[in-house]
């Protein structure tokens, strides 16, 4: 969670005992969007530049206005059946050729469009699970993945009934691939990689681990929800990039968020299978039902259509060569941010992140104190863990308050070492 809560324990109690009833008459719609812009006064002004997760902003008015234009144009269509809104899926066909050819998948590969990436993450291990039971009969299975992989593949064994096996990071805070390797058994039916991980943002040895996954015969997904509109264009930006894609024959599955550095609207993902006869895994159908063939390949029904649309008019809109200078700049603001966070007296950026993500703590001060006198100024970092530590999750619009916030997180630190009598640099 970024920053502190706004309303208290005792609030959100006394909320959830409040039910509200449909109002007996009409109100002006003037009267209704101002009491909601004044509820949402109380948010997080991501516009400003000052959150550091949820949102993806380029902070550009053009990108803004294709995105606006394009959800609107599908407000109300129902992506639910393509048959009776075609240009709905030639848009989603062609989206997700796009993201399967930037992540090198092969050609007869599979792929489908998601609402983000916890339900492609639920899709690709919904299909593990059925492909271990149809190739190898496994009835009862487990998932691998390192402790730092996104919850949603523990949400996923939760929901498909797997058992769910964490195993230790190193300490550079990559999965550990002995760990991988000792959790891994006969009735494992995927194994996991992030390419790259939020609470770090350090890519795992993921060409080692999907090679543990190939000699055992087992699936491996590479999520990259967060890298795959990062990696692919740092690399053409002349970047060290890993290999994690599906040039390595182990990688049998990946996903990605378009909704995240595709900067697309939420939501829009895609999940993405080396063989397209695997997605008919994750396809149901159902003919006993007086309405007629019921057949989908999401988990909703009912989907928006507005996302397939914004994804497919931003991903045209910039094209390869408007993400490349997206990444040239976001690159740019990242080493800076970890330039100046490296010079404040005892924060230490931890493991070594690879793209417009990452984490510090500090080796002198409490890092959460030194995090909620940032919140007071009004700046949203998130907060890891195992070690404590702020998180900051970079995109473009950050670029104008570099100086702002390093200011404001000097100031911090100092604030914390005079509290215990320490010397500072305003002293």
């Amino acid at each position: 969670m970024a920053g502190k809560p706004k309303v208290s324990s005792d609030e959100l109690a006394a909320l959830r005992q409040w039910r509200v009833t449909l109002p007996e008459h009409g109100r002006s719609s003037a009267n209704v969007f101002a009491e909601m812009f004044q509820r949402k006064c109380g948010d997080a002004d991501w516009s400003g530049g000052r959150v550091f997760s949820l949102i993806y902003p380029t902070g550009r008015s053009d990108v803004d206005s294709v995105l606006f234009e394009a959800n609107n144009a599908y407000l109300f269509e129902n992506a639910l059946n393509p048959l009776r809104f075609p240009s709905l899926g030639i848009m989603q066909h062609e989206v997700v050729g796009m993201v399967s050819s930037l992540l090198n998948a092969p050609t007869a590969s599979g792929a489908g469009f998601s609402a983000g990436g916890t339900e492609s993450i639920l899709l690709s291990v919904l299909v593990s699970r059925e492909r271990a039971k149809a190739e190898r009969g496994i009835e009862r299975g487990n998932i691998v993945f390192p402790l730092s992989a996104h919850p949603a593949f523990a949400k996923a064994a939760f929901f498909l009934g797997l058992e769910a096996r964490p195993t230790a990071l190193a300490s550079d805070f990559r999965a550990d691939v002995n760990a991988v390797v000792d959790a891994v058994d006969e009735n494992t039916v995927l194994v996991v990689g992030s390419a790259y991980g939020f609470p770090h943002g350090v890519i795992d040895p993921i060409e080692e681990l999907s090679e543990v996954a190939l000699a055992r015969g087992v699936a491996f997904h590479s999520d990259s929800c967060i890298g795959g509109f990062v990696l692919p264009f740092m690399e053409r930006l002349g970047f060290e990039v890993p290999a994690f894609d599906f040039r390595l024959p182990g990688v049998t599955q990946m996903s990605c968020d378009i909704h995240k550095y595709g900067y697309t609207t939420k939501g829009a993902s895609v999940v993405v299978y080396r063989e397209s006869d695997w997605m008919n895994h994750q396809m149901f159908g159902y003919d006993q039902w007086p309405a007629g063939f019921y057949w989908t390949g999401s988990v909703a029904g009912a989907r928006a259509a507005s996302p397939v649309a914004a994804a497919w008019a931003v991903m045209n809109y910039l094209g390869e060569d408007g993400y490349v200078e997206l990444m040239r700049g976001l690159m740019a603001t990242t080493s800076r941010l970890r330039e100046g966070i490296g010079a404040i007296r005892g924060l230490r950026i931890l493991g070594e992140p690879i793209g417009p993500l990452l984490s510090f703590t500090s080796d002198d001060d409490d890092i959460s104190a030194i995090g909620d006198v940032m919140d007071d100024r009004g700046w949203h970092l998130g907060r890891v863990t195992g070690p404590s530590g702020l998180h900051m999750m970079i995109s473009p619009l950050h670029a104008a308050n570099i100086e702002a916030i390093l200011e404001d997180l000097t100031r911090a630190v100092d604030s914390h070492a005079e509290s215990r009598g320490a010397p500072t640099r305003y002293n």
